[in-house]
């Protein structure tokens, strides 16, 4: 069974997201085993700038570069990576879990990862061009993972 850990930023304050993580962890037991690590965030000051910005996005990419386990194939979540539809995401999960037994999602902060965690990932993907809150996008991710294993074990599921 393949390993998928999510090492993202940010404390989850909303139940409501608390209750959806909860239950597509739960359902996604079934089809591998999941782990996620929820990292402090850096405080944002209220006179923010270039340096500042870049300071906190260094440190909290430290922070998740220190969690990636070794052999692990890393996708980092960026409005610059890759779209799939679910069924292409779904192939791509199922291609990676031929060639690895463990698969890293990573999900920065309010201002995103350093340029150099992101160069350091096997790939980017990108869920949408539009924001959201990190928070919601753990969500996303966790929803997705879930419609990708029963697509690919031929269950049904919402297109």
């Amino acid at each position: 069974m393949i390993h998928i850990d999510i090492v993202c930023v940010g404390k989850i304050r909303e139940n409501y997201l608390k209750d959806a993580i909860a239950e597509y962890s739960k359902r996604l037991s079934k089809y591998c085993i999941l782990s996620i690590t929820e990292l402090p965030d850096e405080k944002l000051h209220s006179k923010l700038n270039d340096s500042l910005e870049q300071e906190i996005k260094q440190k909290e990419s430290k922070s998740i570069f220190s969690h990636i386990k070794k052999d692990s194939y890393v996708i980092a979540l960026d409005l610059h990576g890759k779209s799939y539809s679910s069924e292409e995401f779904s192939d791509k999960l199922q291609n990676l879990s031929n060639t690895s037994s463990h698969i890293t999602f990573l999900i920065g902060g309010t201002l995103g990862m350093s340029r150099e965690l992101l160069n350091s990932a096997n790939e980017l993907i990108c869920f949408s061009k539009m924001t959201f809150p990190h928070p919601l996008i753990r969500v996303f991710l966790l929803e997705q993972l879930f419609r990708a294993f029963k697509i690919a074990s031929n269950e049904s599921y919402h297109h």
